[in-house]
């Protein structure tokens, strides 16, 4: 979930635009507590990282490593209630609602909760389904399941990430890329709703530098300019475009650093904008 800079990228968008840039961008594969001290600092020149069109953002596994080492955060408290997300019959809203699910996924993993797990992995191909890519993911859910009950979780976690690259994949080869870049956001609102919630239950400069990530959410804000105009008539899609507008100055840092209240603030809107991409479903 951080931005280090720019980079010419060789690579689609499509196909590197990952959902959990959040949790890290929020979520992908996590590292485990560690035994080690706690990290006095974060350098983010040091991290591993991919491209996500022109943004260039740290490998994911290493920003949960990261945030292990600052302290080991509660994930079972950022699952929420369990729920089953049927799909909604508008194929934006479930696109929006399956990049939340996945990143459900990775946090369920973090908490090593199987069942909710196994849960997820069934909504994943429900949703999938609903935008016509399901046979990219059955699979990857099977497995899913098969993987939580034995609780192997870096198979699951590697799984999950599959996962979210089949999507995007055949949503590439349908012409579907504005859709898969709307997996891709709610993905990112979602890891970004559970980052800020970890940050802010024990705020450091630290850890609340895992946020600064303009770029990004400059990158979604573009994204979504240049989407059809049926797309951009949506509700939800202007609801999140709005939403973005109000979280890019409180990334900013200020003297140095993401104050506390910007945390709590972005927090606020990352919550109210994945509950309404939530609220037609289930």
């Amino acid at each position: 979930m951080l931005y280090l800079g720019t980079a010419p990228s060789e690579i689609s968008p499509i196909l590197k635009t990952k959902a959990l840039c959040a949790l890290a961008g929020a979520l992908l594969v996590a590292g485990k507590a560690s035994a080690e001290p706690p990290a006095e600092k974060i350098d983010l020149k040091q991290f591993p990282a991919e491209t996500v069109n022109e943004v260039v953002v740290p490998v994911p596994s290493e920003v949960f490593a990261v945030l292990e080492k600052l302290g080991n955060p509660n994930w079972r408290a950022e699952l929420g209630p369990a729920k089953t997300f049927p799909a909604t019959a508008d194929r934006a809203q479930d696109a929006l609602l399956l990049g939340t699910v996945i990143a459900d996924g990775f946090i369920a993993v973090e908490a090593e909760d199987s069942e909710r797990v196994k849960d997820i992995g069934r909504n994943v191909l429900t949703l999938a389904e609903a935008i016509n890519v399901r046979k990219s993911v059955v699979a990857r859910s099977n497995s899913i399941v098969e993987k939580a009950d034995a609780r192997k979780w870096d198979a699951v976690r590697r799984e999950f990430d599959g996962a979210l690259q089949d999507v995007n994949q055949a949503m590439a080869e349908l012409n579907d890329e504005q859709l898969a870049q709307l997996v891709s956001l709610g993905g990112w609102l979602r890891g970004t709703e559970a980052l800020t919630s970890i940050v802010d239950s024990k705020y450091s400069t630290q850890r609340a530098e895992l946020l600064h990530q303009p770029l990004l959410v400059d990158y979604f804000s573009r994204q979504l300019s240049k989407m059809s105009p049926r797309l951009r008539g949506k509700e939800i899609v202007g609801d999140i475009r709005r939403s973005l507008d109000r979280i890019n100055p409180l990334i900013e840092k200020n003297n140095g650093d993401i104050r506390p209240e910007a945390v709590a603030e972005i927090h606020t809107i990352t919550s109210e904008v994945v509950g309404r991409i939530r609220s037609k479903a289930g």
